[in-house]
């Protein structure tokens, strides 16, 4: 056949678009267009490029619905986390509380008062929804929240030290996600950096040594994504706070993390609460709001209120301010820092982290039992999981997988299959199988997999 020819057998647009709203009615028509005239036009350059001799109408068909399908569904939706990465960056870092899911919905389908004094009648702070419940968690004179640590760290340097010179440990001088650096955020907010010390150890005389009358804050990292180790030194915060105060300099701690609780009781220690960080004298702390904390992305700073009521009234805190969502989300989750105890239980990052073994192991012979009802083939195998998010970068959590084994698919073609589904799922290849890690996976979640994969085996049956 000619080129001609073969575009010949292309159907018209109209009878493709009655064939589609007659099955789509609830979509709008422009959409069901566009996508027809997309579909169209690929499938006319495959056949003028000889790649096909004539048109597959039923083909076209099944690909205008995929596409349909997908183009109609929200861009943006919820996964299953299947990976054993309780912080995942890319899968949207910390998992909120139910508590906060249903507080969300009800301040965010009404009107609230975000800026309105609900005792006086008058106009009110936004801020003020949390400060009071960050003072009594740690023990800070004031606190103020923006919309994540980046933006907390350059406010910082911005309102208290822009045009002075900030001393920071060369081994602090941290990269994290997206290649954002902390020099590149001092030179932002127009303060100049002063490196002391080496990469792997920094004395208190390194600081001493370069404070001088253009000195206008000693700063701290905490390396939360990264870990020295071997012939190392750095300088605690006790010791550089007290550098600072005799120096008459604000000391500031970019914890980063953010953790609220002792993690020691459940195998994790040596990591720093925020209270710890407080009690030690920085007169700046800043932190993440979506990683240990457990909560929304944000960057909360808590410190000395000289200093707070400072950022206030910096003209950048309006561009960097967080919306009503963050807030409620926020202040739900901090209210359940309230009770420590019921913290680990309630707020989904601190109960992953803090779930034993044996309860890993449990829920993985459950959903294996569960996925051998419907004809998959699987097993409980030992693995290993992260906290992730560039928190506890050298902690190691043992948990549970369930292998899947199937002979008809490849492990990266059934992790595909698993990544495309309604609810889609995010798995890991492992030992040259699919693995399903249950630390990261809630029971709830057990049907979802389940009818995935009955899906898969039942569409391989129809296929063979």
């Amino acid at each position: 056949m000619t080129k001609q020819q073969c575009l010949r057998t292309l159907p018209k647009m109209d009878d493709l678009l009655r064939a589609i709203e007659s099955e789509a009615s609830d979509l709008p028509r422009n959409l069901i267009k566009s996508v027809i005239q997309e579909e169209l036009g690929r499938y006319r350059e495959s056949l003028v490029a000889g790649k096909r001799d004539y048109c597959n109408q039923e083909e076209l068909l099944t690909g205008i619905r995929l596409e349909l399908k997908r183009q109609s569904q929200p861009h943006l939706r919820g996964v299953v986390n299947a990976t054993g990465v309780i912080l995942h960056t890319n899968l949207g870092r910390a998992r909120l509380s139910e508590e906060c899911a249903d507080m969300l919905a009800s301040v965010g389908c009404r009107y609230s008062n975000l800026e309105y004094d609900l005792d006086d009648g008058s106009r009110g702070s936004r801020y003020q929804h949390v400060e009071d419940l960050l003072i009594r968690l740690t023990g800070a004179e004031a606190a103020l929240i923006v919309n994540n640590n980046a933006a907390a760290v350059y406010l910082v340097l911005d309102s208290i030290t822009k045009g002075r010179e900030v001393v920071v440990s060369r081994g602090e001088l941290v990269e994290i996600g997206g290649s954002f650096r902390v020099p590149n955020i001092m030179a932002a907010s127009g303060c100049k950096l002063v490196e002391v010390g080496t990469t792997n150890k920094t004395h208190p005389s390194d600081y001493i040594d370069a404070i001088s009358e253009h000195t206008g804050a000693l700063l701290k990292v905490h390396t939360s994504n990264y870990k020295i180790i071997g012939f190392t030194e750095e300088v605690e915060m006790p010791e550089l706070a007290e550098i600072a105060r005799k120096n008459q300099l604000p000391s500031f701690y970019d914890l980063g993390s953010g953790l609220m609780v002792d993690l020691a009781p459940y195998g994790i220690a040596g990591e720093m609460t925020v209270e710890q960080c407080v009690r030690q004298g920085a007169d700046l702390v800043c932190f993440s709001g979506d990683k240990l904390l457990g909560g929304p992305q944000a960057g909360i700073i808590v410190g000395k209120s000289a200093y707070i009521a400072a950022m206030k009234k910096n003209h950048l805190l309006r561009a960097l301010r967080i919306d009503k969502l963050t807030l409620t989300a926020l202040e739900i989750t901090l209210r359940q820092y309230l009770d420590p105890a019921k913290a680990v239980k309630s707020i989904p990052t601190l109960r992953m982290i803090a779930q034993t073994l044996a309860v890993v192991r449990e829920k993985a012979e459950q959903l294996a039992s569960l996925l051998a009802e419907v004809g998959c083939r699987c097993s409980v195998v030992r693995s290993a999981a992260r906290v992730g998010g560039g928190s506890l970068p050298a902690v190691e959590l043992e948990s549970y997988a369930v292998a899947i084994h199937m002979e008809e698919l490849s492990p990266n073609r059934l992790e595909t299959k698993l990544r495309e589904n309604s609810i889609p799922i995010i798995a890991r290849i492992a030992d040259d199988c699919l693995q399903l890690d249950l630390r990261t996976i809630e029971p709830e979640e057990f049907a979802d997999i389940v009818l995935c994969l009955k899906k898969i085996i039942s569409d391989l049956r129809i296929e063979l």
